[in-house]
């Protein structure tokens, strides 16, 4: 039974695919997010398209049928000498889909692409989002496409 006090309703469901097995309309929604959150509301101006996502796994949430997270998995070698996660988005702030998103593409980075590491470039103020899913800082903040970032690291038990 369905109990009104979750955040995550019944029919939430994770989607996880490469780029090629996009429609239009599911890529055109994704980079409309990306666009939406990184380039206009965080006042950033930087090149989001960035030819990564056609190596990349994305990974999305969808709550009542609609997009709720985003995150991309990219593998070593691709963006960072290790497997990295990048471009996570939650759609609402606060109910928990971002810590939803960001758990799962840890495990997929695991189980697709056996991640013993994972590196991620962190914007600053998120780092405590990230230590609280056992990221460590490993260097000193820098800026990046327009926002202070510091890179991250997590590693398998």
């Amino acid at each position: 039974s369905h109990t009104p006090f979750l955040n995550t309703p019944m029919d939430s469901k994770f989607v996880c695919n490469r780029f090629q097995d996009f429609s239009l309309e599911e890529l055109y929604e994704i980079l409309r997010l990306r666009s939406a959150v990184f380039v206009v509301e965080q006042d950033a101006v930087y090149q989001d398209l960035d030819d990564l996502d056609q190596d990349a796994l994305h990974l999305r949430l969808y709550k009542d049928g609609r997009l709720a997270a985003y995150a991309r998995i990219l593998k070593a070698g691709t963006y960072l000498d290790e497997v990295a996660i990048g471009r996570v988005i939650a759609v609402e702030r606060g109910v928990g889909d971002g810590t939803a998103i960001f758990t799962k593409a840890i495990e997929i980075a695991q189980t697709e692409f056996r991640a013993e590491r994972i590196k991620i470039r962190a914007q600053l103020q998120a780092r405590p989002f990230y230590e609280k899913t056992g990221f460590r800082c490993c260097g000193e903040p820098f800026m990046y496409e327009g926002l202070m970032h510091v890179d991250m690291m997590w590693e398998k038990k």
